[in-house]
């Protein structure tokens, strides 16, 4: 699964996930949201396999010497590819991820993927390797990491890299908080998505000198097209903050 070109630069090949969301992920129009046609996944299932067979093949130690991006990428793909290999387990006979749970067991805490040697469960991936190891403060990754919900990020149609990660973090960003099903302003208020409100604490961590959702949604508020009279509003402090319903459909193609 080593590219031999990109061996000297420790980027691990995620050409065949690429690949896959290339020809199976669905860019809706205005660009802000997609879909993934699951039925052409379940036709190239073991192309898909093949290449979560390859990430189980990482050694934990080769995996730590890679550079912050790389590892980053790596994770990012891994959970993404992998929850939609959960998904296929009992695709088309579901309506949503959480269909997959029981009693207290969610699909997020399975702990079906091999990886680093151990079986490890989604949240694993997030809550361990990525938001709990120290090693990234990322708030942008609840932008790239996919649930097969509705109400999540879009999957995007391109694996990650590590030669371009902050321009795809930043991309799928902006997609997201551009897309005024998810985030808005209405009568004096600032409707935007439970993702806000879950993971509060990852944007009080200093990124870009941000210390608060409402610090980071600072930063985008060009995206978030608010009009000038609501933007004064927000930085005069009064405007007050809501938090959208999720969705958890699935994210499939009709």
């Amino acid at each position: 699964m080593w590219s031999v070109s990109l061996q000297l630069n420790a980027e691990y090949d995620h050409a065949p996930w690429d690949q896959l969301l290339v020809d199976h992920v669905i860019v809706l129009p205005g660009g802000n949201a997609t879909q993934v046609n699951y039925d052409g996944m379940m036709t190239d299932r073991t192309s898909l396999l093949v290449y979560l067979n390859g990430l189980s093949t990482i050694d934990r130690g080769v995996f730590d010497t890679w550079p912050n991006n790389e590892q980053l990428a790596f994770l990012l793909n891994a959970y993404n590819a992998w929850t939609v290999e959960l998904i296929l387990t009992e695709y088309p006979n579901l309506e949503s991820i959480r269909d997959l749970g029981f009693l207290f067991l969610t699909p997020w805490k399975k702990k079906f993927i091999p990886l680093f040697g151990a079986q490890v469960s989604l949240d694993n991936i997030e809550h361990d390797m990525i938001r709990g190891s120290g090693l990234y403060n990322e708030p942008r990754i609840h932008f790239a990491a996919n649930c097969a919900a509705i109400g999540c990020p879009g999957l995007q149609a391109e694996a990650y890299q590590g030669r371009k990660l902050n321009q795809q973090l930043e991309n799928g960003t902006r997609l997201f908080l551009s897309d005024s099903s998810r985030n808005y302003y209405s009568s004096g208020r600032l409707f935007i998505s439970s993702l806000f409100d879950w993971y509060e604490e990852d944007f009080e961590m200093g990124w870009r000198g941000t210390n608060s959702v409402t610090e980071f949604l600072m930063l985008y508020v060009d995206t978030l097209n608010l009009l000038p009279g609501a933007r004064e509003e927000w930085r005069e402090g009064g405007l007050s903050i809501r938090h959208l319903k999720y969705d958890w459909g699935l994210n499939r193609t009709p």
